[in-house]
């Protein structure tokens, strides 16, 4: 598995980042071991969390997938094999990004997954109260006591995603070398343009989340038909837009022609598509995880990709 680097770091990766918010949730812990070793197994090596993994299921306090992922690689003994990311910002006890909080959120992760560093860390969501300063100064102290390797962020705003990037190149400190977005084919407007255009300039890899719609890009979603998923209200609105249907119609066309499954298409063309390094995907069981990483193996033609831009950029 050919591997990427993650903007200017260190950081070598394999092309699906494979989603934990499910480890603990919709995935118990046995199931979500299974799914890491056959992830590992076909050469994976990238895992993506956050300390507020599984918050929102009822009798969960949070930080439940990060406990799983350091009880799977200290059981393998695999740690020093696996790029680790989580992200600080929305657990119940630790929310927002003051510089104490981002701190006792970093040890709290840290101990959950039962390591001494942390590999890409990202602010979770931004907390506009905190100055891009401050946050960038905390950071870049938890890199340099090597709590942290590197620094990434997923939802901001262009501004404040230009003014840290910004002070960071000014004061010489820790920059983020990554984005997390939400970017897949029938949600292009929320990276693509301003924040597309700081990662291309400031060197960032794009590491998009929803990469397959909470699985409507699956294809599993039809009109008219009910799917077996842990959230299916999250996407029946795009069965109800003219692009959601197109995109469904192009991803049918494309996947029969390389024979291969609507999933492998949606994450190919995301994989296509300038800054992005690693597209970001879950599974619940290991039988799901085939057609994900498929795409790497998928080189779509010039006309598959202009017949995904042309149905995923109808409006309505």
């Amino acid at each position: 598995m050919t591997l990427h680097r993650i903007g200017t770091s260190d950081l070598l990766v394999s092309p699906l980042n494979l989603g934990g918010n499910v480890f603990g949730w919709t995935a118990d812990e046995q199931t979500s071991f299974a799914v890491l070793d056959a992830y590992a197994a076909a050469g994976g090596n990238f895992i993506d969390t956050a300390d507020s993994y599984s918050a929102w299921v009822p009798g969960h306090s949070g930080g439940e997938s990060e406990e799983i992922i350091g009880r799977w690689t200290a059981a393998r003994g695999n740690r020093d094999d696996v790029v680790v990311a989580t992200k600080v910002g929305q657990h119940p006890e630790f929310k927002g990004l003051s510089p104490e909080t981002i701190r006792r959120a970093a040890d709290a992760s840290l101990r959950r997954l039962g390591t001494d560093r942390i590999d890409l860390y990202y602010t979770h969501a931004d907390d506009e109260s905190v100055p891009v300063e401050e946050i960038i100064t905390t950071l870049d102290a938890l890199v340099r006591s090597g709590k942290v390797r590197h620094i990434a962020v997923s939802n901001i705003s262009p501004e404040r995603l230009k003014a840290s990037l910004e002070f960071s190149d000014r004061e010489g400190l820790s920059k983020y070398v990554a984005i997390q977005p939400h970017y897949n084919l029938v949600s292009r407007d929320t990276y693509e343009g301003p924040r597309a255009d700081l990662a291309a300039e400031h060197g960032l890899s794009c590491l998009p989340y929803f990469a397959l719609a909470s699985g409507f890009l699956t294809g599993k979603y039809r009109p008219g038909a009910t799917a077996d998923s842990g959230r299916p209200a999250s996407v029946a609105g795009h069965l109800e837009t003219e692009r959601g249907v197109k995109v469904l119609e192009a991803l049918d066309e494309v996947a029969a022609g390389h024979g291969v499954e609507p999933a492998t298409v949606a994450l190919a063309w995301l994989a296509a598509q300038p800054t992005v390094a690693a597209p970001l995907a879950s599974a619940r069981t290991p039988e799901q995880l085939p057609p994900l990483l498929a795409f790497a193996d998928l080189k779509l033609t010039a006309r598959d990709l202009a017949l995904l831009d042309e149905a995923s950029s109808i409006q309505g």
